[in-house]
């Protein structure tokens, strides 16, 4: 993942992000504000030791996140087809994105369907010399983003 030093005029947008149905494994990122809602992918997915190998979307619907008012979808950079409201992910700023909702539903492997709550939580300056994305906390044990089978022993 590209990290950087924040931009001048810059500011540091805090996101809580937890394992949907189990708020205890929570991470804590800080990233810039300019920074694409793909680069806030790729920080969730490190976070939480995940292999950043599927589409993914962010959803402003919890449960029924394919009807969503508002989509972000990589599917529309790769030009395959998405929801139909859908817009990228590669072009979208995370400060665009939360300015409009403040919790945002992340789904990772449409297969497996990881589901991650993401939350505003707070917007601050930029630290001198710190390069963003950046871990703040991490809570819980990072679950297995494959699970070993019974045929696999």
């Amino acid at each position: 993942m590209v990290k950087r030093l924040a931009k001048n005029n810059e500011g540091v947008l805090i996101l809580k992000v937890s394992l949907f149905g189990d708020p205890l494994i929570m991470r804590e990122l800080a990233l810039a504000e300019k920074q694409t809602l793909y680069t806030l992918a790729e920080a969730i997915v490190e976070s939480f030791d995940f292999d950043f190998d599927h589409c993914f979307g962010f959803f402003n619907s919890f449960e029924r996140w394919f009807r969503a008012e508002r989509a972000y979808e990589l599917f529309k950079d790769i030009g395959e087809e998405g929801s139909p409201n859908a817009r990228g992910v590669k072009k979208i700023t995370i400060a665009e994105a939360f300015s409009l909702d403040k919790k945002l539903l992340f789904l990772f492997d449409y297969g497996d369907e990881w589901k991650f709550i993401v939350e505003y939580t707070g917007k601050e300056d930029p630290a001198q010399r710190r390069k963003y994305p950046f871990l703040i906390t991490k809570t819980g044990k990072s679950p297995e983003q494959y699970a070993v089978s019974d045929e696999m022993e």
